[in-house]
């Protein structure tokens, strides 16, 4: 980047700053107050089929699982990371046999109905994804939607959820510690972290890009020469920037805490999901995404390890909400008006062995 525009992200106009302050008091203010079927087709990747949807007005031809020739949202590349067990990352276990909402006695889901509650790990500061909305006071958004259909296939009501506030850096602990029974934080699939927790199939298919002023020449990551970028800890996002040449990697606990040092001007840009940016470009209008996806993103239900039952019958709630139209709703409510219209879902792969 040229240094007239590193001049121009420090000295930026008391306008701005005094919107950037009242952004990040707001959204300091949402962290804080939130602490309180048929089945759609199928790739299994033991016999590496290819079959053609089945979800009403899915007609796409799907791709072999492995084979990483598939594209994804916006075009970009798409390679499935495969772990050492020969699975592709996203590959889970396949979707209980008695489909959604049945729940079997002496099941991890019979657990939580005698509880009274899902306990759900969550975001509440990614706007449109997972956040209090500060004039009901409800956390919304698609994330939220998933967690609340889940709830209602084990009790029958959408609103039998406890939420728990998490960062990004918790997610993978509190289901070891069995602190919650799933996490629904745009939590991306990887092979490493299936040696630690369990995943859904994947439910949403982001990509990492750039938030940048609006005044910004970046077009990507190979205009942010000498240029500090800040990422979210113990994230994917910020594994891929620390390996980008001439950049400078900054760390922060939450995306809250990016968006805050990027409008204070402590950091020229943030990369993370085009998700998460998406949120952040929404409430600040000297703010843009920009680049093509630089990742595969693909996100899952984390849930403890040695609870597959529930992986199966969250499996099967996920397909249903395909089938039945509720994830090409959601989407359209929070996501379409700031990333276009609404990809094919993605498509579940299935297979792993307990």
């Amino acid at each position: 980047m040229n240094r007239a525009f590193t001049g121009r992200s420090r000295r930026r106009r008391p306008e701005r700053r005094r919107l950037a302050a009242a952004v990040v008091s707001g959204l300091v203010v949402l962290a804080l107050a939130a602490c309180a079927m048929p089945r759609a087709a199928t790739t299994r990747f033991e016999d590496l089929t290819v079959t053609r949807g089945d979800v009403p007005g899915d007609g796409r031809e799907r791709q072999e699982a492995g084979s990483g020739a598939a594209g994804g949202p916006g075009g970009f590349p798409r390679k499935l990371q495969e772990c050492s067990d020969g699975a592709p990352a996203t590959a889970s276990y396949a979707p209980q046999d008695a489909g959604p909402g049945v729940v079997p006695e002496g099941s991890t889901m019979a657990r939580i109905r005698e509880r009274g509650a899902l306990r759900v790990g969550i975001s509440a500061d990614t706007l449109r994804m997972s956040a209090r909305d500060p004039f009901t006071g409800n956390i919304e958004g698609f994330d939220i939607d998933v967690a609340r259909a889940v709830a209602k296939a084990i009790f029958g009501d959408p609103g039998r959820v406890r939420f728990r506030v998490i960062t990004s850096a918790q997610r993978e602990q509190v289901l070891i510690d069995h602190e919650v029974d799933i996490v629904v934080r745009t939590y991306t699939i990887t092979c490493e972290r299936w040696e630690h927790v369990a995943f859904s199939a994947e439910y949403y298919h982001a990509g990492q890009k750039l938030l940048v002023p609006s005044t910004s020449r970046v077009k990507g990551i190979g205009d942010l020469d000498g240029q500090r970028v800040c990422a979210s800890q113990d994230t994917t996002s910020l594994a891929l920037l620390r390996t980008w040449e001439d950049v400078e990697p900054v760390a922060a606990a939450t995306h809250t805490q990016c968006l805050a040092m990027f409008q204070q001007g402590r950091v020229d840009a943030l990369t993370g999901d085009d998700t998460v940016l998406a949120g952040f470009a929404a409430q600040d209008p000297y703010a843009k995404v920009v680049g093509d996806a630089v990742s595969d993103e693909p996100y899952g239900i984390g849930i403890p390890a040695d609870q597959v039952d529930l992986v199966r019958f969250v499996n099967a709630v996920l397909e249903q909400r395909v089938s039945d139209g509720s994830w090409r709703r959601s989407y359209d409510r929070w996501l379409a008006d700031v990333l276009g219209e609404a990809p094919a879902p993605p498509t579940p792969v299935y297979g792993r062995a307990a």
